[in-house]
C-alpha cells in the first residue's frame, strides 16, 4: 500500500511540476508580447504566434496524464481536487497564451501605424499588471495559499481600471486624428485581450482556493 501511495504521489508531483513549467513560460511571454506590440516587432510576433502551439501541446500532455490518474487511480477528496484543479489551471494558462498570440496578430495588422506616448504608456501598464496577476497566481499555486488566491480578485480590479483608461485614451487619440479608426479598433481589441488574461489569472486563483479549502469562490470569469 505504501509503495502504491509513493508512486501516486510521484505522479501528482510530476503533474504539478508540468503545470508550473507551463505557467512560468506564460509569465515570460506576457512582457515579451507587450514589447513586441510597442516595438512593432514582426519577427517577435511571429515567434510568439508559433510558440502558442507549444502551450497547446503541453496542455494536452497534462490533460492526458490527469485523465490517466482519474481512470487508473480513482482519487478522492484532496487528491481528486488536486487532479481536477491541475486540469482546470492548465486550461486557463492555455487560453491566456492564445490571447498573447491574438495580441501579436493585432501587432501585424497595425504594422506601420504609430500611436502616441500616452497609449504606449498604458499598454506598458496593462502588460505589467497582467504579468503580476499571473505571478501571484503561480505563487498561490506553489504555496497552496488560499489567501493569496483570494487576493487576485482585487488585483484584477486595477487591470480593469487600466482597461477603461486605455479605451478612453484610444477614443481621444482617434478623435484628435492621431490614429485612424482601424488602428483604434485593433487597440481596443488588444485592451480586451489583456483584460481577459487577467481574468484567467483570477480563475487560476479560484482553482487554487478550491483545492486548498474545498470551497468554490463566488466569482468565476467565463470566456466571452
Amino acid at each position: 500500500m505504501e509503495k502504491w501511495r509513493w508512486a501516486f504521489d510521484q505522479e501528482l508531483e510530476a503533474i504539478r511540476a508540468a503545470v508550473l513549467e507551463m505557467a512560468a513560460s506564460l509569465v515570460e511571454a506576457i512582457p515579451r508580447t507587450t514589447r513586441v506590440l510597442l516595438d512593432a516587432d514582426l519577427e517577435g510576433a511571429g515567434y510568439i504566434i508559433q510558440s502558442d502551439a507549444n502551450f497547446h501541446s503541453a496542455a494536452q500532455a497534462i490533460e492526458h496524464r490527469c485523465i490517466d490518474v482519474l481512470r487508473l487511480q480513482a482519487p478522492v477528496a484532496a487528491d481528486l481536487r488536486q487532479v481536477v484543479s491541475a486540469m482546470q489551471i492548465t486550461a486557463e494558462i492555455e487560453r491566456s497564451a492564445d490571447l498573447l498570440a491574438n495580441i501579436c496578430k493585432a501587432t501585424r495588422r497595425i504594422y506601420g501605424h504609430s500611436f502616441d506616448h500616452q497609449l504606449a504608456g498604458i499598454i506598458t501598464m496593462l502588460g505589467s499588471q497582467a504579468t503580476r496577476l499571473h505571478v501571484a497566481a503561480i505563487d498561490a499555486f506553489i504555496d497552496n495559499d488560499a489567501a493569496k488566491a483570494s487576493a487576485l480578485d482585487d488585483m484584477d480590479l486595477y487591470l480593469n481600471d487600466l482597461h477603461g483608461q486605455f479605451l478612453n485614451a484610444i477614443f481621444e487619440s482617434q478623435a484628435a486624428g492621431r490614429i485612424d479608426l482601424q488602428v483604434a479598433m485593433q487597440l481596443a481589441l488588444v485592451a480586451r485581450f489583456y483584460e481577459r488574461i487577467g481574468d484567467h489569472a483570477v480563475n487560476v486563483g479560484n482553482r487554487v482556493h478550491y483545492f486548498v479549502t474545498a470551497r468554490l469562490q463566488q466569482r468565476q470569469h467565463v470566456e466571452r
